[in-house]
Parts: structure tokens; C-alpha cells; sequence
């Protein structure tokens, strides 16, 4: 039969793999997350492969094969994953106490010969963005210490994706920083001459990929909540030191700063008072701004930059799992 001119082809059918009702799952972190991959039929010899496309390098990572009888797993998702198989047709993938890395886009596919079919599958973590640049200034980071930095701060490099999401919930930024893929980018809501232009319309411009060992600046990062944890401030004129030791007092921890922006992000956290992070930063978080907490007309997470650590005049937020 001939196709009508203007209809687009047809994607491929899938014989034996059911496609999934949703094409994304969203989770918490820490949460246990299901990827659904269900078989209509049971083919002779067959494989199921799953793998996770990893966004820094565009390749994918095998994470569990199974011909229905005996399965293995490989990487680092090894401790943390298994076949759901709730009946002989369900070759769903399983992923317990989930973290900020398994997030992305994975793939479900049943090897059989010629007759090769698969399923794309999104696990979406609800969580947040937000610039970081270290205490000698902006523009200090290769994409390696970017990277570094996010994971010690308890979140990671954003992928573009998160990246775009946030510009378009409202993030504002003129510093450029590294993304997980080792592209460049900053988010504009606001066009100004500082940041490429009045004339330039909004959006996320892009430095493009650049040398991950030479070129240096800032990072966007990524967390998300984490169940079971809280922080809150104590207040006090405390130094740096005298800081972390009240939160120790406390059976906590001083809080990271991706630690912070998750309690203001998912718990609304409100407070005026500046308060000391692991980092050696001070800065609190505003859900409802008002005139003698900055005066600033945005909801936010304000910064007093890094003040030296001998300085005795904040208190210090902390951070507990419940």
C-alpha cells in the first residue's frame, strides 16, 4: 500500500515488548524507583539488556541482563538494582534507595537475533539548580573541580535538561558554569548589558564545550530531597569553628549548601538569620521575601559570600536524618 504524501513513517513495531503507559518515572532520592519493561510474549533464546545512557559521554552503561532464568548485574548500579519480575513477562528494573546519579534516561531492550526491539524509559528526580562558584571568586573551576565541588556539596553538575527546566521556573544568572556533558551555559531571564546585551532575548546562551582541563568557571549544580533528613539553624555568634561544633552538639552536621537550597526548595525553609555552611560560606534562605531580609522582591537563597572564619557574628544551619 502506498503512503500518502506528508504522512511520516511509522515507528517500528514492537512485537514482543509492551510500550510503557509513561515514558518517565519520577522518584525521590532515597526512594525505591520501578522502569517498567513487560513482554507480551516470550521469544525462544531471548535476552533482556538493561543499560542507562550516561548524558557526560553520550554512551550506555549495562546495568543487568537476564534470559528469564539466571541474570547478572554490572557497574556501580550493581548493589542497588534487580529484576522486579512479578510474573514470568515482567522483566522491570528495580532501583533502591535512589540517588542523585540515577537519574537519566535507560533502556530496556530484548535481544533476539534479527528481531532486536527496545523501550526508553526517563527516571526523573524532582530537585533543584543553583549556580556555585568557590571562595577565591567566579571563574575558578576546570570541569574536573566543577565536578568535584557539586559532590562535595552534596549534589551534582546539572544536566542541560535540569539546567533548562530551572531557567524556565525563574533562574537568573549572569556567570557562566560547567554542565555535566562539559558544555558551558548561563541562564538569562532578564537581558542586560553585563550579560551579552539588552538586545539579546532570554534564554540559556552557551559557551559550548569547552577544554575540561584549561578553561575555568563557575558550576550549575543538582540536588535534590533527600526522605528522611532535615536542617535547621541554631542561632548564636559563633566562628566557622564553634559552628560546626554546635551542630555536632546537636547529633548533626553543618549543612552543605545543596543541603540548603533542598530544605528551602521541597520544605519551604524560611529564615532570616545567616548562618554558617560547610563550605565556609554564610547564607540563609527566603521563601517570602520581605523589606529587612535583603529586600529583595524574588524568593531565594541569599549569600553573605565567605567571610573570614575567625568572625563571630552568625549562627549555623545544620543538617539531620531523621
Amino acid at each position: 500500500m502506498l503512503r500518502q504524501p506528508g504522512c511520516a513513517a511509522a515507528p517500528p513495531h514492537l512485537q514482543y515488548l509492551l510500550e510503557p503507559l509513561h515514558a518517565a518515572v519520577h522518584t525521590q532520592r532515597g526512594a525505591t524507583a520501578t522502569l517498567p519493561c513487560v513482554l507480551r510474549a516470550l521469544p525462544r533464546n531471548y535476552r533482556v539488556k538493561w543499560s542507562k545512557v550516561e548524558p557526560a559521554n553520550y554512551r550506555e552503561s549495562i546495568i543487568i541482563i537476564t534470559n528469564g532464568l539466571y541474570h547478572k548485574n554490572y557497574g556501580p548500579l550493581s548493589p542497588r538494582v534487580r529484576l522486579r519480575h512479578s510474573h514470568r513477562y515482567d522483566a522491570s528494573l528495580t532501583i533502591t534507595d535512589v540517588a542523585l546519579e540515577d537519574e537519566g534516561r535507560y533502556r530496556c531492550q530484548l535481544v533476539n537475533g534479527l528481531e532486536d526491539e527496545s523501550v526508553s524509559l526517563t527516571l526523573h528526580l524532582e530537585g533543584i539548580v543553583f549556580p556555585y562558584q568557590p571562595s577565591n571568586g567566579r571563574y575558578k573551576f576546570n570541569y574536573h573541580e566543577a565536578k568535584q565541588a557539586c559532590e562535595q556539596q552534596d549534589s551534582r553538575l546539572a544536566t542541560y535538561q535540569q539546567l533548562y527546566k530551572a531557567w524556565m521556573e525563574g533562574l537568573d544568572w549572569c556567570n557562566a558554569g560547567w554542565i555535566l556533558d562539559g558544555t558551558v551555559h548561563y541562564p538569562i531571564i532578564n537581558s542586560r548589558e553585563p550579560c551579552g546585551g539588552r538586545l539579546l532575548l532570554p534564554g540559556v546562551r552557551t559557551y559550548g564545550a569547552r577544554d575540561k582541563q584549561k578553561d575555568r568557571f563557575d558550576a550549575f549544580c543538582f540536588t535534590s530531597a533527600l526522605q528522611g533528613s532535615q536542617v535547621y539553624f541554631i542561632r548564636g555568634h559563633l566562628n566557622f569553628k564553634e559552628a560546626r561544633q554546635a551542630c555536632r552538639n546537636h547529633g548533626a552536621a553543618i549543612a552543605k549548601v545543596g543541603q540548603l537550597y533542598s530544605a528551602w526548595k521541597f520544605s519551604q525553609l524560611d529564615r532570616c538569620d545567616g548562618g554558617w555552611l560547610a563550605d565556609g560560606s554564610v547564607r540563609y534562605p527566603i521563601t517570602t521575601p520581605r523589606e529587612r531580609c535583603g529586600g529583595l522582591p524574588d524568593p531565594g537563597v541569599r549569600s553573605f559570600g565567605f567571610p573570614s572564619k575567625e568572625l563571630r557574628t552568625y549562627g549555623t544551619y545544620c543538617f539531620a536524618e531523621k
